[in-house]
């Protein structure tokens, strides 16, 4: 029934120890120190004795308590690092809390990261039936929705080729297929779905929006607040690994009041620790006018992005996203360097790159925009992605407004050529003025 409870989630914390692991003991490797044990003690050769090294630890979720009702579709927002990813993989039972308790009353599809749930080395029909039978499916019911599954996902052709050999685009097709339509009770949805294109995320927001018409549970993980506002009747906002806010769909308003202060420029002058991984590290971010010193922006300026980075890895075709958006979430434009000169489409060495996007003036209204940032490997692999890597606000440059006054409408605004021509010099027919 819709009032019963769905999720309950009491004093949830998650910590990780940070730092290197320990190298792993074998026994080919105590052998040889059980032969020196005479000259160095039995209890240090084995490893017994010596004091362990201790890494600083990471609180990534930490007294996380609230109740889910049957039938209620929650959405869950915060930046980057906030836990919210680490909260639905303690609701799907990959990770176990490190206190506190999560209680899960129903059947649950769970569509996290790219891969999660599949095993690369079967089929996508394989896949299909092995995910049906985790969700306590029988097989008659999987066959009925077999067709089904893979039409939405797109992969009548691949089907019986092993999901290894899938891309990116289609393992994430072929997952949210699976998870929404093998009846699960509950849904839990990462932001795996921003590897997909535009098309098919709307496909997917309209199955969500279908899931929550069926009186199914939805937690729904976006940075795209309009996903949020359209199908949420419930948000809460992480920070910090704890609920800063839980409530209606103005709990997205007051996020986008606290988080949206400007940022124009970002470094991190040390590789080690700038964020990224082992493929890419992002050391400088910066929005800056295009000519001159200073800093203010207006609807009338050219604006110059830039980005250095490090390759470190070699051989791969790297191209950097650039989404747009405004302080309501409302994806103002994406760009890429598809016509960039001298390195689209060629594999790039290990090293120091920087990017340049120039943005025309006369383009942004204005408001406070955010620059969400992806490194994309082979147009296909996200290497890095950080949902505000920038932010900067545009003021009104009072030109081209002619007699209007107030904010002029819309998130982008161009200053347009016109041009009016009079056709004929007559009066006008007998009839029309009356």
């Amino acid at each position: 029934m819709r009032g019963d409870v769905a999720i309950r989630c009491q004093g949830l914390g998650k910590q990780y120890r940070l730092g290197p692991r320990q190298r792993y003991r074998a026994l080919r490797d105590t052998l040889p120190a059980l032969a020196l044990a005479p000259f160095r003690g039995l209890r240090s050769a084995i490893g017994f004795g010596r004091p362990t090294a201790q890494g600083a630890t990471l609180w990534a979720l930490r007294d996380v308590s609230f109740e889910v009702s049957a039938g209620e579709i929650v959405g869950i927002i915060g930046a980057n690092g906030a836990g919210k990813s680490t909260l639905l993989k303690i609701l799907s039972r990959i990770t176990e809390p490190t206190e506190g308790q999560a209680e899960i009353h129903g059947r649950v599809g769970s569509l996290l990261e790219v891969g999660t749930g599949f095993h690369p080395e079967l089929t996508g029909r394989e896949n299909v039936y092995l995910n049906g039978a985790i969700l306590g499916m029988r097989k008659a019911e999987i066959e009925a929705k077999f067709d089904e599954i893979v039409a939405f996902a797109e992969v009548e052709r691949f089907v019986d080729a092993p999901v290894k050999h899938y891309s990116s685009g289609m393992y994430v097709r072929l997952a949210f297929a699976v998870a929404a339509h093998l009846d699960p009770e509950i849904m839990l949805i990462d932001e795996v779905l921003a590897v997909g294109d535009a098309r098919f995320q709307r496909k997917c927001v309209g199955k969500i929006g279908d899931s929550v018409r069926t009186g199914r549970t939805v937690f729904f993980v976006s940075h795209n607040m309009v996903a949020v506002q359209n199908l949420c009747t419930r948000v809460i906002w992480l920070d910090g690994g704890r609920i800063v806010d839980d409530g209606d769909r103005r709990v997205i308003a007051r996020y986008a009041a606290n988080t949206l202060t400007s940022r124009h420029q970002r470094s991190w002058p040390d590789v080690a620790t700038a964020p990224g991984g082992d493929a890419v590290r992002v050391t400088r971010a910066s929005v800056r006018p295009a000519a001159g010193s200073g800093h203010e922006i207006t609807t009338s300026t050219d604006l110059l992005l830039e980005f250095e980075y490090w390759n470190l890895g070699s051989g791969a075709h790297l191209n950097l996203s650039l989404h747009v958006y405004d302080e309501q979430g409302v994806l103002a434009f994406n760009t890429a360097p598809v016509n960039e000169a001298e390195w689209h489409g060629r594999a790039f060495p290990q090293g120091r790159f920087l990017s340049a996007c120039r943005v025309p003036g006369d383009l942004l209204n204005e408001g406070v925009y955010r620059i969400e940032l992806l490194v994309v490997k082979d147009q296909a692999t996200v290497l890095f992605r950080d949902d505000g890597i920038l932010v900067f606000e545009v003021r009104d440059a009072g030109q081209g407004r002619g007699a209007w006054y107030g904010r002029v409408p819309g998130v982008v605004r161009p200053n347009l050529e016109w041009r009016t021509t009079c056709l004929e010099r007559s009066e006008a027919p007998a009839g029309a003025g009356r």
